[in-house]
């Protein structure tokens, strides 16, 4: 079987990237490892040395979230937010912020989560306060990171 359809980033707005990612499992099993911190801890935490060292989710609508990445040398790195919407296993609209605001405020997040014969392709869509806030965030190959976590994540699913 051949493997999942790379990451695809598009820029269909001026404020907004979405990121598509296809992965060879279950939409309930992709969900699990996006919305359980004990798998999100194995997964989501970008370039080789780092680890997560927060992962704390309440996932209710209304429910807080932070996270903290951190690798020895360097600057943690936290962000937190808020589930706005949550309708399992198809979608998930929470709002987020990093410690460091590298983002230009506050980003609106919908995930997507869509299945097709054991294939999910997960939508990420993320709205920015500017133009200038969605291009920083591109500059700083906040993609490239989020492909390494994928990459984990396909090794732990298909495990």
């Amino acid at each position: 079987m051949p493997g999942p359809a790379p990451l695809s980033v598009a820029t269909p707005t001026p404020t907004s990237i979405v990121v598509t990612r296809e992965f060879h499992a279950p939409r309930t099993l992709v969900w699990e490892a996006f919305t359980r911190p004990e798998f999100l801890r194995r997964w989501m935490i970008g370039p080789d040395g780092w680890t997560m060292s927060v992962c704390e989710i309440d996932f209710v609508p209304g429910g807080r979230f932070r996270y903290v990445w951190s690798k020895p040398g360097a600057a943690d790195m936290g962000m937190g937010g808020t589930f706005v919407t949550i309708e399992p296993p198809d979608r998930i609209v929470h709002r987020e912020l990093f410690d460091a605001d590298w983002t230009g405020g506050e980003t609106a997040v919908t995930t997507r989560f869509d299945e097709r014969a054991g294939v999910t392709r997960m939508t990420l869509t993320v709205e920015y306060a500017s133009t200038a806030a969605r291009d920083g965030a591109l500059a700083v190959g906040m993609t490239t990171g989020m492909e390494m976590s994928y990459a984990r994540l396909d090794a732990m699913l298909g495990a």
